[in-house]
C-alpha cells in the first residue's frame, strides 16, 4: 500500500518535562508503521484521548497529526480498547498493549 505512513514506537525511557521531541527518528524507537488511511479511521476515537504534543508540557487530545506525539501508558491502554480487532490493526494493537502492560510511553511520528 503506497502513501503516507505514521510511525509508532515504544520509548525505553519516559519523556522528560521541558524537553522537546522534534527530531524525526522512527529508527531510534524501532517503529511500526500504520497507513494514514487506516489511522484516519481510528482518529475519531483517538481524538478523545489525552496525550502530549512534542513535549510533556503541551497536553492535547489525540495525535499530533503532522508532528510528534508522546502517548502515556494509560492512553495506550485507552487506544488499544478502541482499536478494532482487524488484521490491518494487528501490529498497532500489539504495540499499544505492550506499552500499557510495561508502563512505557509510545512516541508517534506523524506524516
Amino acid at each position: 500500500m503506497a502513501g503516507q505512513m505514521h510511525g509508532f514506537g515504544i520509548m525505553e525511557k519516559a519523556p522528560l518535562s521541558g524537553v522537546r521531541y522534534d527530531a524525526y527518528e522512527p529508527w531510534k524507537y524501532n517503529c511500526i508503521e500504520l497507513h494514514d488511511d487506516d489511522l484516519m479511521e481510528l482518529a475519531p476515537q483517538y481524538n478523545k484521548i489525552d496525550m502530549y504534543w512534542h513535549t510533556m508540557d503541551v497536553p492535547g487530545k489525540g495525535l499530533a497529526y503532522y508532528g510528534i506525539t508522546l502517548i502515556p501508558p494509560e492512553a495506550a491502554g485507552e487506544m488499544d480498547a478502541v482499536t478494532p480487532k482487524d488484521p490491518r490493526f494487528h501490529t498497532i494493537k500489539e504495540l499499544l498493549s505492550a506499552a500499557w502492560t510495561e508502563g512505557k510511553f509510545i512516541i508517534h511520528f506523524g506524516i
